[in-house]
C-alpha cells in the first residue's frame, strides 16, 4: 500500500500546477461533492466516499471549509478543516480534531489530532456513467498525528502510549466505491479501510491487544427526498486494539440540507459504542456539521 503515496503525490504536483491557471466553475450537480467527513475527506459524516469534494468539474477545481461537532453523554468531539478538489480527480484535505471529556474521571481530558488526507479517483464516474454498473472508485490515504493527552497529568498520563497504544501517529489507507442512481435518487457507497487507529487515532495506533493493520468495512446509503435534502445512514467497523478501550463500530442516521452550492448542513444521530473503560457505557448523541465552499 505504500505505493499509493508516490502516485498521489505525483498527481497532486500535476493538478496543482494546472489549478493555478484555472478558476472554479461549480459545474457539478448539487450535493455530488458530498459533505465533509469527520476526518476531513469528502463523503458522509463518518466514512469517505469516492466522490471528490467541491463543485469543480474535470476542467476546474473546488474547495470547502467545515466545522463538525459531536456531543455524547460523556464526550465532545470538534473537527474543523479544509479540502480542495482538483479536476474532479484529486482531493487534498486537512482536519484538526479535538476530543474532550465531560464526566469524571475524564472531565478534564483533552486530546487533539491533526489529519492530512489525499484521495485520487482511479475509475468510473458516479454521476455521468448512468448506463454502466461500474461505480466511481477512489483510493486514499490519511496521515494522522496525535498531539498528546492533556488533563490526566495527575495520573502521570501525557501520551497515548501510556494508555497502551504502540504509536502516536499512523496511516489509514482506503478504497471507496460510490454509485449514484439519478433515476432512483439513490447513492450507495462501500469503503474498505486498512488501519491501526484506535478511535480514529484519538487514542493512538495499535495496542496491547493487537498491533496489526487490519481491513475494516464501511458502508453508506443516501436518498434524495428533494433536490436539496438527503436522508441516509452509515456504518463503520472499528478495530479493538486497546485493553483500556472496548472499541465498537460507529453508525449513524443523517439528514443533509444543501440550500445552495456554497453551503450545506448535516445533522445526525450517532452511535459510537464504548469509549474507554473509565466511562463504560455506549456513547450516543447528536452530530452537526457545517460546510461552506464552492
Amino acid at each position: 500500500m505504500k505505493k499509493i503515496i508516490p502516485a498521489l503525490m505525483a498527481a497532486l504536483a500535476c493538478a496543482g500546477a494546472w489549478a493555478q491557471s484555472s478558476s472554479p466553475d461549480m459545474g457539478k450537480l448539487l450535493a455530488t461533492g458530498g459533505v465533509s467527513q469527520v476526518e476531513g475527506a469528502g463523503g458522509g459524516g463518518i466514512t469517505p466516499w469516492a466522490l471528490i469534494t467541491g463543485y469543480g468539474t474535470r476542467d476546474s477545481w473546488g474547495a470547502n471549509a467545515h466545522y463538525t461537532y459531536i456531543n455524547t453523554q460523556d464526550y465532545k468531539l470538534g473537527s474543523y478543516g479544509v479540502a480542495v478538489g482538483l479536476a474532479d480527480r484529486l482531493e487534498v484535505s486537512f482536519a484538526n480534531q479535538e476530543f474532550k471529556g465531560s464526566l469524571a474521571p475524564l472531565d478534564k481530558l483533552n486530546i487533539k489530532q491533526d489529519i492530512v488526507g489525499l484521495k485520487l479517483k482511479v475509475l468510473g464516474d458516479a454521476v455521468y456513467e448512468q448506463d454502466s454498473w461500474v461505480p466511481q472508485v477512489a483510493i486514499g490515504v490519511m496521515y494522522k498525528k496525535n498531539k498528546g493527552v492533556h488533563g490526566l497529568e495527575a495520573l502521570g498520563v501525557t501520551n497515548v502510549k501510556q494508555l497502551g497504544a504502540k504509536d502516536d501517529h499512523g496511516y489509514d489507507y482506503y478504497v471507496s466505491a460510490t454509485k449514484i442512481y439519478l433515476e432512483q435518487s439513490l447513492l450507495l457507497n462501500a469503503t474498505l479501510r486498512a488501519t491501526r487507529a484506535n478511535q480514529m487515532g484519538i487514542l493512538g495506533f495499535g495496542g496491547d491487544k493487537n498491533d496489526d493493520t487490519r481491513l475494516m468495512p464501511e458502508f453508506s446509503a443516501a436518498y434524495l427526498i428533494t433536490r436539496k435534502v438527503a436522508l441516509g445512514a452509515e456504518y463503520r467497523r472499528k478495530p479493538h486494539n486497546l485493553g483500556v478501550d472496548n472499541e465498537k463500530a460507529y453508525y449513524d442516521a443523517f439528514v443533509a440540507w444543501f440550500p445552495t452550492r456554497n453551503f450545506s448542513v448535516t445533522a445526525a444521530y450517532a452511535e459510537l459504542g464504548d469509549i474507554t473503560v473509565f466511562n463504560p457505557k455506549k456513547q450516543h448523541g447528536l452530530y452537526l456539521s457545517l460546510q461552506a465552499g464552492f
